[in-house]
């Protein structure tokens, strides 16, 4: 017997690695040494002084499922890069390099490309090179057409541009808009919508203006363009929250440290309709959905008062969206929604 004959097909798999170098030049940057194709990459780190190295690996959850339903791959990819990359920018770095994990029962060409090609789009969203990864072929291991995605990103700053998470009582809080639901709570999403809605992917729906399968594809926005231009201008925020698992209600908590409260507003900023239907097609309690969902913001950068307002106006001058949204105020550590009921 082969290998060939248990499932893993050796020559195929090779014969993609000119397909992702090709692609992967595309987001070549400076202090690349190797290219991809060898055990390992080489990257040199250049114009640092004193570089900091940020670190972190992420998934896309079960939103593969939705990618699976839709046989549409490529906005995955993004979502793969956008995961890492919007985590790496909250410690003030830039990312530099990303390597992805691509594992599955049996490699499907045309599926792996379109992840690659998404993935690579990301990489050039993010600024980032695509040095490399790791594509495991494994036979029973996973049911026909789907497999599993992780992603691994370095970035680095200099020391003095780390952004460190301190707060403090009298801190504004502004948001960036998310492009919809990212990454997260597609366990409860694929409830709701499939079972207990009973849409297909292909259902049209009024409000949304397109299919539910298209929606719920909606890649992550990434946002290394609004935290470069805020760096540039010296505007660097105190804290920068990526608001993912665990919503609005939980993810601020990882820099209010026990010792402060976040008030926000919940009429400063819009609500997307998928989250609206969401909660009436599942009767989901309004606490529940803060708790799983960015319900419209994907970013929260924290300013002292007296710079709140410049960093806005850079901002809006490149064209990003920015919006206030709220305080930091003595507490325990728990984000409060004025208007929430």
């Amino acid at each position: 017997m082969r290998y060939k004959d248990a499932g893993v097909d050796i020559d195929r798999a090779e014969s993609l690695v000119g397909f992702i170098r090709e692609l992967a030049n595309i987001t070549k940057r400076e202090g690349v040494i190797s290219d991809i194709g060898g055990f390992a990459g080489l990257f040199k780190v250049m114009g640092y002084k004193n570089p900091v190295f940020s670190v972190t690996c992420d998934g896309v959850g079960t939103k593969l499922k939705v990618a699976f339903m839709c046989d549409k791959h490529d906005t995955v990819g993004i979502d793969l890069v956008a995961m890492s990359a919007n985590d790496i920018i909250t410690t003030g770095a830039d990312p530099l390099v990303f390597l992805d994990y691509i594992a599955c029962g049996k490699l499907d060409e045309r599926v792996y490309k379109d992840l690659i090609r998404g993935i690579v789009e990301g990489c050039k969203l993010s600024g980032c090179y695509l040095a490399g990864g790791e594509t495991a072929e494994m036979p029973g291991f996973y049911n026909e057409g789907e497999y599993d995605l992780a992603g691994f990103m370095v970035g680095v700053c200099e020391e003095e541009e780390m952004i460190r998470g301190e707060v403090s009582e009298g801190d504004l809080v502004i948001a960036l808009p998310s492009s919809g639901l990212h990454s997260n709570g597609y366990s409860l999403v694929r409830k709701v919508v499939f079972d207990v809605k009973g849409f297909d992917v292909e259902s049209y729906v009024p409000e949304l203006g397109r299919t539910i399968g298209e929606e719920l594809l909606e890649p992550t926005k990434i946002y290394v363009d609004e935290i470069k231009t805020l760096k540039s201008r010296g505007l660097t925020p105190k804290a920068v929250i990526h608001v993912t698992g665990g919503g609005l209600k939980e993810k601020p908590k990882r820099v209010l440290k026990g010792r402060f409260n976040m008030i926000l507003y919940e009429d400063s900023w819009e609500v997307h309709p998928i989250f609206k239907l969401l909660m009436e097609w599942g009767k989901v309690e309004l606490e529940e959905m803060y708790r799983t969902f960015n319900m419209g913001i994907g970013m929260l950068l924290v300013y002292d008062k007296e710079r709140v307002d410049s960093a806005i106006d850079a901002l809006h001058e490149s064209g990003f969206k920015a919006l206030p949204v709220g305080e930091i105020t003595e507490g325990k550590g728990e984000v409060i929604v004025w208007g929430l009921k």
